[in-house]
């Protein structure tokens, strides 16, 4: 017998979502639902690949549920045609009590589920908490206070229900081309203040380095004069010296 707490923790497919009550074959031992992704142990028992290996995890001994014959986890095989055939069984489709009437493949739920008219989603305007059916999208999107789109016309303005119809394009985009300008214009004007203190500094520049050369240019001047005063005074103490 499988583990009660096991078999509330379904791996498996619930029974009563199919048409025709499945083989008791195709029925996993441990959560009592029809296989999912089936796997065989060495024993030759078959169960859903995810209750096998829970119930591996949770055993102290690595037993089979059915026969406690020992289970090695890398001897379980996974049972490709056999998940075919359960893949071909006919499901009602899971959103049958909110009235859709389709009888579908196995195997097809997912995409079906993705297209049913009768699956509740969440509304996809952001702000709006409304869950509703696919097929009431169109009618509460015509209402819902969080509507927005861009505009059709192509200006790019996002709209809502209430500025939809106030919306003119012509003065949107003349409002945009007026707030680019004034923007542009204030660019220029920064820039143009910016190099006005670039001049001014570059002007200044020009100035200390002028003064710089000057200065060096007197200091030459100096320099040379200080030689010539010294080559004079040598050459009056030498003749000092000679007519002495």
């Amino acid at each position: 017998m499988a583990d009660p707490d096991m078999s509330s923790q379904s791996g498996g497919h619930d029974v009563e979502l199919f048409v025709e009550t499945p083989d008791y074959d195709l029925i996993c031992t441990i959560c009592q639902g029809v296989l999912r992704c089936p796997v065989r142990a060495a024993c030759h028992h078959i169960f859903c690949k995810k209750c096998i290996l829970q119930w591996l995890k949770r055993c102290r001994q690595q037993t089979c549920p059915c026969c406690r014959k020992p289970v090695n986890q890398s001897l379980i095989f996974v049972m490709f045609k056999l998940s075919k055939v359960i893949g071909r069984l006919k499901i009602k489709c899971k959103n049958k009590i909110r009235g859709c009437p389709h009888t579908l493949a196995l195997s097809e739920q997912y995409c079906h589920s993705t297209s049913c008219l009768f699956e509740l989603i969440p509304c996809p305007y952001q702000g709006c908490r409304a869950q509703l059916l696919r097929r009431d999208l169109d009618a509460h999107a015509r209402h819902c206070e969080h509507w927005s789109q861009p505009c059709h016309m192509g200006c790019g303005t996002v709209l809502s229900h209430r500025t939809q119809a106030k919306h003119n394009c012509y003065r949107q985009l003349r409002h945009e081309y007026e707030a680019r300008q004034r923007n542009h214009r204030a660019i220029a004007a920064a820039l143009q203040r910016k190099m006005r203190r670039m001049q001014s500094t570059m002007a200044d520049m020009k100035r200390q380095i002028g003064l710089i050369c000057e200065s060096l240019e007197v200091m030459d001047e100096l320099e040379e004069v200080e030689e010539e005063d010294l080559g004079q005074t040598s050459g009056s103490f030498s003749s000092s010296n000679s007519s002495s």
